[in-house]
């Protein structure tokens, strides 16, 4: 619920007009209060090594006014005095240097800590989000959005309070030192400060919409390569290599251009930090040489000013630094606005699914992919009825409908007509948690992880016993191949060490490990030797004992043993009923299947 109500407070903060304006004032403050305030005990100590830091660097050009003062009327008996002068002055500067080392560190746990929530969140946010939106974006631009915006941010609330909350302390101080010193020296630098920042402030919101830009850049070019590295087999086998690199190059050169772009707007403010600061120092100087000449000040004391000069110049450098940083982390927050306004089409109902078996029933279902009447139907009419404990064998052409109607199980979708029912529950009205874990898919392409055996079963989830894990392996009949594995489950599982019959096979474990009652199989022995077909055959006897299943088949053998067949043509039900009635019934379409794979077979023969 605490994960929930963060991201609601997020999303509300960013909403569909998420700007510039809006995502520096709301989108900031929601973030440090949502990230930054279960930190406030590190947070406290990052103030106080703060607040000391400032005030030991404050004392520094004090020493060095005394120093300078009483070396000009050096005497032997002064010597002593020098020393100690001169011991306290670097006392304080490494204690300086230690304070600002230790108020690094805390920045940068501060920093990190609050943002890797930010990023799980996210994260936990693009899971919820509805296959529509997941394909109309690229792996690689969503990496780019939660690794990449993040990490700029990270940079940003890592330094933030280091930088922008002691340069103020410190800038405040030192005017307050020039006061103290000559009030027409403190007046005019005040005015010179007050000048600086809102010029530079001014000057800084031109990088914003270059730097979104940029990054939008850098998605598309992660985008880019993450498809292309997908595609390698197909990329090389068709001899498309050079056609893909040059397309490369053009993306990289868009990303090229528009970051050196956006670096130049955001140099605009240190630049001018720099031609200011050259005026203030001839400015401060002149004063300075005017004010010893007349006698107001000592020598020493015009040294001091000279110091205090600097402890200007340092913060508000920091600050513009921070400020390029500032807009890096605006463009970021107004993209990751743009990704927390994202609300899925499959809101999460409040009902759990009944416990035990579960029948499945579809009433009048139609669907389309797309919301306007410009796009084709997948489905019309579909109606049909699972008792609890039964096999289906979903028949016909490619196109015809059969992914979909699984996918409307599984509530990847909702249908656009009609109702899909679980155990006599809507769909629409179950909680989406409690449905995923109740219905498990597997597909024809097993999606292995870099990873241990267990890892690659269990999902990384760490509470299941390794016992358990084993047992579910040797369920599906690949006890032999455990047994040869030399660190058991906790071997390392690398891409590609595995067949195609093993890798469906222990896609069968994961199911094993789950439990579920609604189990979808699509089309599980379609590229498999007949030899690891058969033992693919026996696991699957074994993973749909007791439990509600839904078979997409091509090949009629893989439907041999299933209850019953529903065959579609064109997103229509033309025929429902048990396997064995159908099988003898010589006019219907699976009879007619069956008679054309004996005769292709007798050809073959």
């Amino acid at each position: 619920m605490e994960k929930a109500e963060r991201l609601r407070q997020l999303a509300d903060a960013a909403g569909p007009g998420f700007v510039y304006a809006r995502a520096m004032t709301s989108g900031t403050l929601v973030v440090l209060r949502s990230y930054l305030g279960p930190l406030w005990g590190w947070v406290g100590l990052l103030a106080a090594a703060l607040l000391l830091s400032t005030g030991l660097n404050l004392a520094l050009p004090a020493l060095l006014a005394r120093f300078v003062d009483e070396a000009r009327l050096v005497r032997e008996a002064d010597a002593a005095l020098l020393g100690r002068l001169a011991l306290s002055y670097i006392a304080l500067a490494v204690g300086v240097q230690v304070l600002n080392a230790g108020a690094t560190y805390l920045g940068a746990r501060v920093g990190w800590q609050a943002t890797n929530r930010l990023r799980a969140d996210l994260m936990a946010h693009l899971l919820a989000l509805d296959m529509a939106e997941h394909k109309e974006r690229t792996p690689g631009e969503m990496i780019e959005r939660i690794d990449g915006d993040v990490t700029a941010l990270s940079n940003f609330f890592s330094q933030f309070a280091v930088r922008v909350f002691g340069a103020a302390l410190l800038l405040t101080g030192a005017v307050v030192m020039f006061w103290r010193t000559d009030w027409r020296v403190g007046l005019g630098i005040t005015v010179f400060v007050a000048l600086t920042l809102v010029l530079m402030n001014r000057v800084r919101k031109g990088g914003v919409d270059p730097t979104r830009l940029e990054r939008e850049a850098s998605a598309k070019l992660f985008g880019y390569v993450e498809e292309r590295l997908a595609g390698l087999d197909d990329v090389r086998s068709l001899g498309a290599g050079e056609v893909h690199l040059r397309g490369f190059l053009a993306v990289q050169r868009e990303f090229f251009s528009r970051s050196v772009f956006s670096w130049r707007r955001r140099a605009v403010v240190w630049q001018l930090s720099m031609a200011l600061f050259a005026v203030g120092y001839v400015a401060l100087l002149a004063s300075a040489v005017g004010l010893y000449a007349a006698g107001a000040i000592s020598l020493g004391t015009a040294f001091a000013l000279y110091q205090y000069m600097t402890m200007v110049e340092e913060p508000v450098d920091q600050l513009s630094n921070q400020l390029q940083d500032l807009q890096k982390a605006g463009a970021s927050l107004v993209r990751i606005g743009e990704l927390l306004a994202l609300r899925s089409a499959l809101p999460s109902g409040t009902q759990a699914l009944p416990s035990g078996p579960l029948d499945v029933r579809f009433e009048d279902v139609g669907f389309s992919y797309t919301d306007d009447l410009a796009g084709a139907p997948v489905l019309r009419g579909v109606s049909f009825h699972l008792p609890a404990g039964q096999t289906l064998g979903l028949l016909g052409r490619t196109g015809s409908g059969k992914t979909t109607l699984t996918r409307l199980i599984s509530r990847l979708y909702d249908p656009t007509a009609g109702a899909v029912r679980l155990g006599g529950l809507d769909t629409r009205k179950a909680e989406l948690h409690s449905l995923r874990s109740r219905v498990a898919v597997v597909t024809q392409d097993v999606q292995l992880f870099q990873a241990s055996v267990r890892d690659n079963l269990t999902f990384f989830d760490p509470a299941l016993p390794d016992a358990q894990v084993e047992e579910a392996l040797r369920e599906v009949g690949l006890g032999d191949w455990l047994a040869r594995l030399p660190d058991g489950v906790r071997t390392p599982l690398p891409a590609g060490s595995l067949s195609a019959g093993q890798a469906q096979l222990l896609a069968f474990a994961r199911v094993m490990l789950r439990d579920p009652a609604v189990v979808i199989l699509d089309e599980p022995s379609s590229r498999l030797d007949p030899a690891t077909e058969a033992q693919l055959t026996r696991a699957v006897t074994r993973l749909l004992a007791g439990r509600t299943a839904v078979v997409i088949a091509h090949r009629l053998d893989t439907v041999s043993r299933v209850d019953r067949i529903l065959v579609l043509h064109g997103g229509e039900v033309v025929e429902d009923g048990a396997r064995e009635e159908l099988a003898r019934n010589p006019r219907s379409h699976y009879a007619g299947l069956l008679r054309a794979g004996h005769e292709a077979e007798a050809v073959l023969a």
